[in-house]
């Protein structure tokens, strides 16, 4: 299996957690990616086609609504499932996400548990 999982966070304490909440995943094959901003992530989108994009909502450059937008409206990569990670846990917000085409909204603080269980289960399938 060659499935790719892309994280992406401005800040590394977080990306740090989601690694090692997914690095199991590294044992069934899955290749971890990872960005620090939209721009890199929207870059690393298009070379990678990863299957499956951690996105946190709140960050420099180019916010994960933005690349969530250009993925699947304008890249129409639909392929990619992408989870949107975000602090702001209104309504709105879930709904201006699921808009914009993610797949999922999850807030933070999410439970590592259901992340991993997710994830395996969109990667496994």
């Amino acid at each position: 299996m060659n499935k790719k999982l892309l994280i992406v966070d401005d800040e590394a304490h977080i990306r740090m957690l989601i690694e090692q909440t997914l690095e199991d995943l590294e044992d069934e094959g899955v290749q971890l990616l990872f960005a620090d901003n939209g721009e890199a992530a929207l870059s690393i989108i298009q070379k990678e086609k990863p299957d499956l994009v951690f996105l946190d909502v709140m960050m420099p450059k180019m916010n994960g609504m933005e690349v969530c937008q250009r993925v699947k409206k304008e890249l129409k990569l639909t392929d990619t499932y992408i989870i949107l990670l975000t602090a702001k846990g209104q309504e709105v917000d879930r709904q201006k996400g699921l808009d914009m085409g993610a797949d999922k909204y999850m807030t933070k603080p999410f439970d590592p548990d259901e992340m991993f269980e997710i994830a395996e289960e969109i990667l496994m399938k």
